[in-house]
């Protein structure tokens, strides 16, 4: 366990299986070898952790998890909130203890762009009674994306990201790069995100942990495969393209 200094002010310092809750190694999510890892050894947390990997290595399995036992819905949303269209989460969740840091904020937000759609109408349906809401719905997908993020990611808190590139540009991502680098700057916020982009993967300050049939192996931004091989690509885009054909 990590020793706990008094300075963390940060939300979550640990995620662990429960010890009075254990989850079957030969259940699904637990044959993934990323939930295995983080079951068996739990997964020390900092200010910002990034997670990537291949579609199906089990990196949105861990984001979810961790926002539903913060207390977040698993389509989106901050804590509390009461937004489900169609269950698909896993039950990976139920078996985990979040360990806090004392004092810290227990406030959140949970971002996914799989099911933001869905998510602005329950926003719409849904309004705030103290202000005039966004009008998610009349913005471009990306547009509406960084609006959500600014006008609900302030102050102290965790910020849940899955694969938010989809919904972005490149000058986009930038500009949330921007967004969570601010926040982090105040010492009480957290970022946990997964992503298949290299330019969000380098969020300033981040613990980034490559996800696969390995577990969960920490690396540098200029060591990953996802890093070298667009730059591999960007740098010689013909020698992929004719395979294809």
């Amino acid at each position: 366990m990590p020793v706990d200094t008094g300075f963390d002010r940060f939300p979550i310092r640990r995620i662990e299986e429960h010890p009075l809750n254990a989850l079957a190694r030969d259940a699904w999510p637990a044959t993934l070898a990323p939930v295995a890892h983080l079951l068996d050894h739990g997964l020390d947390l900092g200010p910002a952790t990034v997670f990537v990997g291949e579609n199906g290595s089990g990196k949105s399995t861990l984001v979810e998890a961790i926002g539903l036992a913060y207390g977040l819905s698993p389509e989106g949303g901050s804590v509390g909130a009461q937004h489900s269209t169609r269950a698909s989460e896993s039950e990976l969740w139920d078996h985990l203890q979040v360990v806090r840091n004392a004092g810290a904020s227990k406030r959140g937000y949970f971002l996914r762009a799989e099911t933001m759609h869905g998510f602005f109408t329950y926003l719409e349906e849904n309004p705030s009674p103290f202000r005039e809401d966004i009008r998610f719905h009349e913005r471009s997908h990306g547009e509406s994306f960084l609006d959500l993020v600014e006008d609900r990611f302030r102050g102290a808190g965790l910020w849940l990201l899955d694969e938010p590139e989809s919904a972005l540009s490149f000058s986009g991502c930038l500009a949330l790069i921007g967004i969570l680098d601010r926040l982090l700057d105040t010492g009480k916020s957290q970022v946990i995100m997964s992503t298949h982009s290299p330019l969000l993967a380098s969020l300033p300050g981040a613990t980034i942990y490559e996800v696969g049939d390995w577990g969960l192996n920490a690396s540098s931004w200029e060591d990953l495969p996802l890093v070298l091989n667009w730059q591999a690509f960007l740098g010689a885009p013909e020698q992929y393209l004719r395979h294809l054909r």
